[in-house]
């Protein structure tokens, strides 16, 4: 997995900025609605140790936010979503699908893209290979043509850059390919395993900019980060996990009111 905050100047993590900035699009052109991605008293964990116990969740239109200290189990969460980790026991349901034995490869078909920490690019391979390798279930040319065509949209900034090593782009632009390969599923609803993780300080702003671009376009993203007052900002739902179980969920300005659950588990 390659480091997202390579291959970059500050004059082109300016120039990110701008180009988020001055991006014109318009997020009506998604319509319909996101099938929700709930988990059941999910249990889980490695070999004979159990992570998860009983976790129940459901996402939300927009940013739903999943926060915890360290151990809490929102990495293994996010993996026993995608099919990475198998569910021991409980359920894992995107709409009326049953996912909680499905192998990862097939929950991507269903639309849900996972964006490891670290975004998970191949710096080896051009820009426009790095999207390919997104649409690796789609079979269609013209399909594809068309997401790539909307990825270029939404970041304007990579279409002089397709030919580009992934490895020579700033940090933000490397973000852009990760999520834009991401989007060249077809996926409705993103994972995000700690998007901000490495990024320099004056990135974090741009990279939570990036992805209220997904949501703008109709996608939920289910966001798990470290960095809570960044992520609040984004927030239309949260859950505070500790020790494998839930132990907060609502809209963030319930959360704000809970100061005993923002200092014990997030340090706030």
């Amino acid at each position: 997995m390659s480091d997202v905050t390579g291959g970059g100047s500050g004059a082109d993590d300016a120039a990110d900025s701008d180009d988020a900035a001055g991006a014109d699009f318009d997020g009506a052109q998604r319509t319909g609605d996101v099938p929700t991605l709930s988990a059941t008293d999910v249990e889980a964990g490695y070999d004979q140790h159990q992570v998860l116990h009983g976790i129940t969740f459901e996402s939300r239109d927009g940013v739903t936010c999943i926060f915890g200290p360290n151990g809490s189990g929102k990495s293994t969460f996010l993996k026993t979503m995608n099919g990475i980790v198998p569910v021991w026991d409980g359920t894992i349901t995107y709409g009326d699908v049953d996912l909680t034995d499905e192998k990862p490869e097939d929950i991507v078909t269903h639309g849900i893209a996972t964006l490891p920490q670290g975004g998970g690019i191949f710096a080896s391979l051009s820009v426009e290979e790095n999207l390919n390798v997104g649409a690796f279930t789609v079979d269609d040319a013209d399909a594809i043509a068309e997401r790539k065509a909307e990825v270029l949209e939404v970041f304007p900034a990579l279409e002089d850059k397709l030919d580009q090593k992934a490895r020579e782009l700033s940090g933000g632009q490397q973000m852009m390919v990760s999520l834009g390969r991401a989007m060249m599923t077809g996926a409705d609803t993103f994972l995000l395993d700690e998007p901000s993780a490495g990024l320099a300080p004056r990135l974090v702003d741009d990279a939570f900019g990036l992805i209220e671009r997904l949501v703008d376009r109709g996608a939920q993203v289910i966001l798990i980060e470290q960095n809570v007052r960044a992520a609040l900002r984004l927030a239309d739902y949260v859950y505070i996990l500790a020790e494998g179980e839930v132990q907060f969920h609502g809209p963030p300005e319930d959360l704000s009111e809970e100061d005993e659950l923002m200092e014990l588990y997030l340090g706030l």
